[in-house]
């Protein structure tokens, strides 16, 4: 299986900004039980991230600890430098940071920069590395990872190649809560025709910020049900986020990798731009790469 002391089996997190997802898989790499709540990394206060890693243990058991996501960022537990791509599940594993040696170990990110582009992620390479190892995508591949900050991944022998992050999550997030748009678009997001009239001008190119506002216009003058607006906003969103997708993949089959609430909105997206996209759960693909990852410990 693996080396010690994680041949009795380990936890695996998941730990976001704002919530956290933690899992414990046994010696046969099962997950046997696990828990999701809401303290993510900004509920962590300084200097109190060993205390937090050991709740979970007192949760799930007294196990090693493999951590993904912004736990190692610059405002996490350690900082775990980013990998340069291409890269893959090798360098991933030999760029580990430990906490605790043989213990505590966070993941490191990955990171684009030249030719005019910077990018980074940290969370979803354990799940890209998960799905590539556990055959879910092939090893030549076009992957959307639908989330706060959405990816498009372009993986390559076995690797992640490039990628690109569009904030369609966090705008949709931020025009819910605050500023012109708020009053009008508290409903929850169908899949109806708002929906997919927002995602048509979103394909269309035009510009964004002056579709956003049409928003409220079309609702003042009668054009666009109050109820509706949620969904007509979050498909022109959408479909912006996958004009630019659709820019990287040259007729590839498009993966959709992540939460079924938000993999399903992004199917619903592309249908509309004539594509048929396939699900993979990304809960899945993340237990798949923490395995994947700890059976390359000594």
């Amino acid at each position: 299986m693996w080396g010690m002391p994680w041949t009795r089996g380990f936890i695996a997190v998941d730990w976001g900004t704002t919530n956290r997802r933690a899992y414990r898989i046994d010696r046969q790499g099962e997950c046997t039980a696990s828990f999701e709540d809401g303290q993510g990394m900004l509920s962590v206060a300084p200097g109190g991230f060993p205390a937090a890693a050991e709740a979970i243990r007192e949760r799930l058991g007294d196990e090693p600890l493999l951590l993904a996501g912004m736990v190692g960022s610059t405002r996490g537990w350690v900082e775990a430098p980013y990998v340069p791509c291409p890269a893959g599940l090798d360098e991933l594993a030999a760029h580990l940071v430990w906490v605790e040696a043989g213990q505590v170990a966070i993941v490191p990110g990955m990171s684009i920069l030249g030719a005019g582009q910077a990018d980074v992620m940290r969370g979803e390479e354990i799940q890209m590395v998960g799905a590539l190892a556990a055959g879910l995508i092939p090893s030549d591949a076009f992957v959307c990872h639908p989330g706060t900050h959405n990816k498009w991944v372009t993986v390559a022998d076995n690797r992640i190649r490039t990628f690109r992050t569009v904030m369609t999550g966090e705008m949709f997030n931020q025009i819910s809560e605050r500023g012109t748009l708020a009053e009008m678009i508290g409903e929850k997001v169908t899949l109806g025709e708002a929906f997919r009239d927002g995602v048509a001008r979103g394909l269309d190119g035009a510009a964004l910020t002056a579709e956003l506002f049409s928003v409220r216009a079309r609702v003042l003058l009668g054009d666009l049900r109050r109820a509706d607006a949620a969904s007509f906003t979050s498909g022109l969103l959408i479909g912006a986020d996958i004009k630019v997708g659709l820019g990287m993949a040259r007729g590839a089959e498009m993966i959709l990798l992540g939460r079924p609430e938000l993999t399903r909105l992004y199917a619903a997206g592309a249908a509309v731009a004539g594509h048929v996209a396939r699900e993979i759960d990304g809960e899945t693909a993340f237990l798949a790469g923490a395995l994947a990852l700890a059976r390359t410990l000594p």
